[in-house]
């Protein structure tokens, strides 16, 4: 007999994108139970979603992301749990395909699967091109696939490790923080096929939230000191805060940090960018926009 299923979709104020995720957590081929679960945060429920298999209630923990995920995970009582970002669609296949390898690897925590990148219309496949992501491939980047929309996990083995992070700055990286401590356990198990659609860039929950991201980034330094004995790990996070640090116009740690970032890894692609941003020649929204319309992030 399959597992029971349930999927968690936090959402605030975008009802027309959430309909879109939830029909797509319907859809799903899959011969278990399959209950969906939305949790709206900072914002009025929408019973008219209610039906034999959605739930609807309000976060009853920590405003934000995190508090609302962690809501709908104690409201289901279902084998599993996954998540579907509210801006995100899941492509026929996924729940049946990610269900068996999870099945397969009892130790396991959580799996993920492959993404498709949608900036304007335009798809990009992001794949992780293994079968297992260990902890130190995550500390060494942060791999862009595992993405909070992918995940699927047992629910126990998930309160056992502390569900998602709500003290996390705004929520930022709290997916990133949860594979890390998923993978500690157990090589977080990946369908490398691009089973999500992401709608990245501007729509995103935190596409400017710069000054939070920061503080955040600053968080997994002080929570994974690993990232910085990694160069290349070490590099990428100073050149993100570095970049943030420029963007919000705090040039002067946005050098400082920059520094940082070229003594971890003198190649770091980062720096440019935020020196670019810091001196003015241009903003950081338009980098943005410029790595986004190829499929990337800074």
């Amino acid at each position: 007999m399959s597992p029971s299923v349930g999927v968690v979709l936090p959402t605030h104020n975008r009802p027309e994108l959430l309909r879109k995720a939830l029909a797509s957590v319907l859809a799903q081929e899959y011969d278990g139970e399959l209950r969906a679960i939305v949790v709206y945060d900072k914002a009025e429920p929408d019973l008219t979603l209610v039906s034999e298999r959605v739930d609807v209630i309000a976060n009853t923990r920590t405003p934000g992301l995190a508090g609302a995920r962690n809501s709908g995970v104690q409201a289901l009582d279902t084998d599993l749990v996954a998540f579907c970002d509210d801006d995100d669609v899941w492509l026929p296949g996924k729940l049946a395909a990610q269900v068996k390898a999870l099945e397969a690897e009892p130790d396991a925590v959580l799996c993920s699967s492959g993404i498709l990148i949608d900036f304007d219309g335009r798809e990009l496949p992001r794949l992780a091109e293994t079968d297992r992501v260990t902890y130190d491939a995550l500390i060494k980047d942060r791999v862009m696939s595992v993405h909070s929309s992918t995940y699927v996990a047992r629910r126990a083995a998930l309160i056992e490790i502390g569900m998602v992070d709500e003290t996390i700055p705004g929520s930022q990286g709290e997916d990133w923080d949860l594979a890390l401590r998923a993978a500690r356990r157990h090589p977080i198990v990946n369908v490398d096929k691009p089973f999500v659609r992401v709608l990245f860039g501007v729509t995103s929950h935190y596409a400017q939230a710069w000054e939070t991201k920061v503080d955040a980034l600053q968080w997994f330094l002080k929570h994974y000191p690993e990232i910085g004995r990694e160069p290349g790990a070490a590099g990428r996070v100073y050149g993100q805060i570095a970049f943030g640090c420029a963007t919000i116009g705090r040039r002067r740690d946005a050098v400082r940090w920059a520094g940082r970032a070229l003594r971890a890894n003198p190649r770091e692609r980062r720096v440019p960018f935020a020196l670019a941003v810091a001196s003015g020649v241009v903003s950081g929204k338009r980098v943005l926009l410029a790595l986004h319309t190829r499929g990337r992030g800074i």
